[in-house]
């Protein structure tokens, strides 16, 4: 059945095993494992989503902290006492970049130190 595939996608066959093929020629898999031949390393795709995780804040600004957050949350006052007190907590998933430095922003300027994740 791999071989159907591989004629109709028209695919190479695969080099034996314990051989790897390098810019033509073939290399002993585990030769050039012992040599520290590494594959090139590909750049990682850049984060399009972010998470706002509170860290801590001021013991004295606990109430301007849980006022933000249950306008942030639209959580209830209980709810979001009961949230801030679990420091350090991710507070919102899924925004992006600049959702995420804004709402970091406010959450400074109540007195909580928050992380972009």
């Amino acid at each position: 059945m791999s071989a159907g595939l591989r004629k109709v996608l028209g695919l190479p066959e695969p080099p034996p095993i314990g051989e790897m093929p390098v810019g033509g020629m073939v290399v002993d898999w585990q030769e050039g494992a012992a040599e520290g031949g590494a594959p090139a390393e590909e750049k990682a795709p850049e984060k399009t989503t972010f998470s706002v995780k509170i860290e801590k804040f001021d013991a004295g600004s606990k109430i301007k902290v849980i006022k933000e957050v249950r306008a942030i949350c639209d959580l209830g006052l209980k709810e979001a006492k009961e949230f801030v007190e679990k420091v350090p907590v991710v507070l919102k998933d899924g925004l992006t970049k600049e959702e995420a430095i804004k709402l970091i922003e406010k959450l400074k300027a109540v007195g909580a130190t928050s992380v972009m994740e």
